[in-house]
């Protein structure tokens, strides 16, 4: 029952994990954007593998060729700029919520019209987690092993509550756009409206002035 147990959460953990791939150019940079909220820890992992025209498919990596990391927070500040090898891990903390940019280039240096070949770029981000050491859990009793599990899951819990009070903050900051948006509406209608009494009732008088001035009333 125990294993079971241990089975579940471990896959529990891992399910937060999302990896994907994408094409890009040799001296073309790609980003991508994650909404984080504050205080997170984001940790990165990639793979870079080049276009072969002889085999007509990706190389396993691209030796030779470095990437560079490149985050900025959604103040626009670099938060983390650093070169890589073509398989690497970063990581970073964030210290404000909202869209952070992470962005990843190769660091060729030949020319543009050289610099034709592909890349794929496999990426794995992890938002809010931390890393089971699984080689310190196999070190440990069995008791030991799901304490560890238990107490990266209440980091989990823990992680799970800042995405939900940044989602209330969203959704107050959207709450208070929409109502100034109304009240700005609301207030150039009735701006509308005044103009157009004034247009008429000056339209009325001009009128009024000009039968007067032809001894028509």
């Amino acid at each position: 029952m125990k294993s079971h147990l241990i089975g579940f959460l471990m896959n529990f953990w891992i399910s937060f994990s999302l990896a994907f791939y994408f094409h890009s150019g040799e001296r073309e940079e790609k980003c991508i954007i994650e909404d984080i909220p504050r205080d997170t820890l984001v940790i990165g992992n990639y793979k870079v593998q080049r276009w072969d025209v002889q085999i007509q498919d990706f190389l396993e990596s691209a030796p030779g060729l470095g990437m560079i990391v490149t985050v900025k927070s959604p103040s626009a500040e670099v938060q983390l700029s650093k070169l890589y090898g073509p398989q690497g891990t970063f990581s970073f903390t964030s210290y404000l919520s909202g869209e952070h940019f992470i962005c990843l280039q190769s660091n060729s240096t030949r020319f543009v019209a050289l610099a034709g070949s592909k890349l794929r770029i496999h990426l794995d981000i992890r938002v809010g987690e931390h890393f089971l050491d699984e080689s310190v859990v196999q070190a440990k009793d069995k008791v030991n092993e799901l304490n560890i599990i238990l107490e990266h899951l209440i980091e989990e819990i823990n992680h799970v509550s800042k995405e939900q009070n940044y989602e209330r903050e969203r959704e107050e900051k959207f709450r208070k756009t929409s109502e100034g948006t109304n009240s700005n509406i609301v207030w150039w209608a009735i701006v509308q409206t005044l103009i157009l009494i004034s247009i008429g009732i000056w339209q009325i008088k001009s009128l009024r002035d000009f039968f007067i001035s032809k001894k028509l009333v």
